[in-house]
């Protein structure tokens, strides 16, 4: 062995030295902004993890302990939740595909140029501004109310135009309530979905398009094969992102209904369990499936985000 082979790690190991010293001075910054999120995110987490486990109900203090797997065989056997889950399942899927087709339509027709398209984008983004229990507010008081709510304003007065004299009045809320609550998260979930969708037209391949236009073909025609496969990753990850949060809504559900007539989701069950049945153990349970179901979600979401960096990067 040479004395040039003897040279060789010593050196590398010299430069290695202070290149994994500038990355850890790098890193070193971010050091308190990582463990102050891992105490805020995660250890309450772990915490209702734990709780999970045990039986814990305020209402009785003498009967706790561990209880395993019951608190989760409790959540599943239980026709209340179950009820919520069923719930929950169907205003996540309503309100994500209403409002991806609204929000398509609206960002095709954004898309287009025309004066004063910023102040009209800039209006059709504001129902996403809206704090959601304002929103709620807005929609169970302003437009649902039977006795001065817009809609039955409306009503009276398409009726007048037409010499009826007895318009009809009715109770939204009572007589419609999952389309009630699914309207207004619709309203308030359809501009998050144009602004995913108009970032992906307005990334689509301008040459491509003008030469299928110069080849004759029609507009539909360039919406079927080459506006509708691009926008493919953006229905997904809209989809995915609305999903993400409208699982977990509760303002909606508490504020216009109150989780009464069959709108309780899972949130708004978790929240009966924990603060009007004071079952903690059965309460932190459910809420350990829903955040698994988000996590679920959201890697799936992760994997779209990922796969559209990509393709920007080869462009």
């Amino acid at each position: 062995m040479t004395a040039q082979t003897l040279e060789r790690p010593v050196a590398g190991v010299v430069r290695g030295g202070p290149k994994r010293a500038a990355e850890w001075a790098r890193r070193a910054p971010l050091l308190p902004a990582l463990v102050f999120t891992i105490i805020i995110t995660q250890l309450p987490f772990v915490v209702t993890l734990i709780i999970s486990f045990l039986r814990w109900n305020a209402l009785d203090p003498t009967n706790r302990g561990f209880a395993g797997l019951g608190n989760y065989t409790a959540v599943a056997t239980d026709s209340a939740l179950r009820s919520s889950v069923v719930s929950t399942v169907i205003l996540t899927v309503s309100v994500v595909v209403v409002s991806l087709l609204l929000g398509l339509g609206l960002a095709l027709l954004l898309d287009q140029k025309f004066r004063g398209r910023g102040f009209v984008r800039t209006m059709l983004i504001a129902p996403f501004l809206v704090v959601p229990v304002a929103a709620a507010l807005l929609w169970k008081h302003v437009l649902y109310n039977p006795e001065y709510g817009l809609l039955n304003g409306a009503l009276s007065w398409i009726w007048g135009l037409f010499g009826g004299a007895n318009p009809p009045q009715p109770d939204w809320i009572s007589t419609m309530p999952k389309i009630a609550v699914e309207a207004a998260l619709v309203w308030q979930w359809t501009p998050f979905m144009m602004l995913i969708l108009l970032a992906g037209l307005q990334s689509r391949p301008g040459d491509a398009i003008e030469a299928a236009r110069m080849d004759g073909a029609t507009p539909w025609q360039v919406f079927r094969y080459l506006t509708l496969p691009h926008l493919r990753q953006y229905l997904e990850l809209g989809g995915l992102l609305g999903s993400i949060y409208i699982v977990q809504n509760f303002d909606a559900v508490f504020t216009i209904t109150s989780g009464g007539l069959g709108t309780a989701n899972l949130p708004y069950t978790i929240y009966q369990t924990f603060f009007q049945a004071h079952d903690y153990g059965q309460a932190s349970a459910a809420g350990v499936i829903v955040v698994i179901a988000s996590i679920i979600i959201a890697t799936f979401a992760l994997r779209v985000v990922s796969s559209l960096l990509r393709n920007e990067v080869k462009r």
